[in-house]
């Protein structure tokens, strides 16, 4: 693969995952506590949010290594899990983010 390749398939990607969380943030009315679903899940399971993400993207992480042992999938279902995987690290980056900033607060 080209580099030109990979750039084009790494901007598309990214381009995917930005529009599908803009998306989710109008299909779960999350605009004014985009964390709301883990913080939820956090307190029905007496943990913090960031561990309610994180058994959440376990989910898609035994699902991405499922699929890598166990054979050829679709297109369309390898950027679905891809997807997910990434969007929950860039949750997670942004749940980090806030605690540092209320931390200054």
């Amino acid at each position: 693969m080209t580099s030109n390749q990979f750039n084009s398939i790494m901007e598309e990607q990214i381009n995917y995952c930005k529009d599908l969380l803009i998306k989710k943030t109008t299909e779960y009315k999350s605009d004014v506590n985009r964390f709301h679903t883990f913080e939820v899940a956090a307190a029905l399971q007496g943990i913090d949010k960031k561990q309610a993400l994180a058994g959440m993207m376990a989910k898609h992480t035994a699902s991405i290594y499922d699929m890598c042992k166990n054979g050829e999938y679709p297109t369309e279902k390898w950027t679905e899990k891809i997807t997910d995987h990434i969007n929950y690290l860039l949750l997670l980056k942004a749940m980090i983010m806030e605690e540092k900033n209320n931390e200054k607060n």
